[in-house]
């Protein structure tokens, strides 16, 4: 599917390539960028947009500045995406990966909704529902184990949503809105901590026995089209040291 064109101030699109890049692993960590002249020159920007997108590497917590010497890469994992992002991204790209992920683990079945997700989707405990999972992952490891949890009924236009491969043709929201008609029209987000549970730990590939004792992010997201049906309800569970980060522009 082919992306939107890119729009970005310039010094927003030599950040982003800049992020690509030590996200990816292609700039290791310790390397040193080109400095604020060089940039300037090579993208055939002034200094003060080649200033301005280490700026943003570095408010992103990618470089930092050593006096003297010029600006390192730093290395830390990247952030973990909401299930509203992982859309926006589908949506203008074709794909739900991040920057330097890559999914895989993708499995898929009918089972009967756990209560929580049966409440979530406004079915009735017990129904049959499609749950397909996956796992984000980047260089640093486990970004974030996702499930979807899909009405069964969709299952019926789109049968590859209950086979355990990854999805062509689009993300689930967009073949369910493609196969119905109906576009989604919003979507409810939350965002949460809690203490790893051994199921968790199962999940993100540690040791149940003994799982980290710090907190994990977990995300959930409803969908919801034009006809004010709910379509999907997605949990990502973060890996272990992920944070969630936005970031949106100030009208001053």
């Amino acid at each position: 599917m082919a992306g939107q064109a890119d729009n970005r101030a310039p010094y927003a699109k030599i950040a982003a390539h800049y992020t690509e890049l030590i996200t990816s692993g292609q700039l290791q960590p310790g390397s040193l960028l080109p400095s604020i002249k060089n940039l300037a020159e090579e993208w055939k920007v002034s200094t003060a947009t080649a200033e301005k997108a280490l700026r943003k590497l570095r408010n992103e917590g990618l470089v930092r500045g050593i006096h003297g010497i010029g600006t390192e890469v730093l290395d830390r994992p990247a952030p973990m995406s909401s299930g509203a992002q992982r859309q926006d991204r589908g949506r203008r790209t074709g794909s739900s990966w991040g920057t330097g992920e890559r999914s895989d683990s993708h499995q898929a079945a009918v089972v009967s909704a756990p209560t929580d997700v049966a409440q979530a989707l406004d079915i009735r405990p017990g129904s049959d529902v499609i749950r397909r999972s996956r796992v984000y992952r980047d260089r640093h490891g486990i970004v974030a184990h996702s499930t979807s949890w899909i009405p069964a009924r969709y299952g019926k236009l789109i049968p590859q949503l209950a086979a355990s491969e990854r999805l062509t043709g689009g993300t689930s929201l967009q073949l369910i809105a493609e196969a119905t008609g109906h576009a989604i029209s919003h979507r409810i987000d939350t965002a949460s901590a809690r203490l790893l549970t051994s199921e968790d730990a199962h999940l993100l590939e540690l040791d149940p026995e003994s799982p980290p004792a710090d907190p994990v992010v977990v995300m959930t997201a409803k969908f919801v089209d034009t006809e004010g049906n709910i379509v999907e309800y997605g949990v990502d569970l973060g890996g272990p040291g992920r944070t969630w980060r936005t970031e949106s522009e100030v009208s001053p």
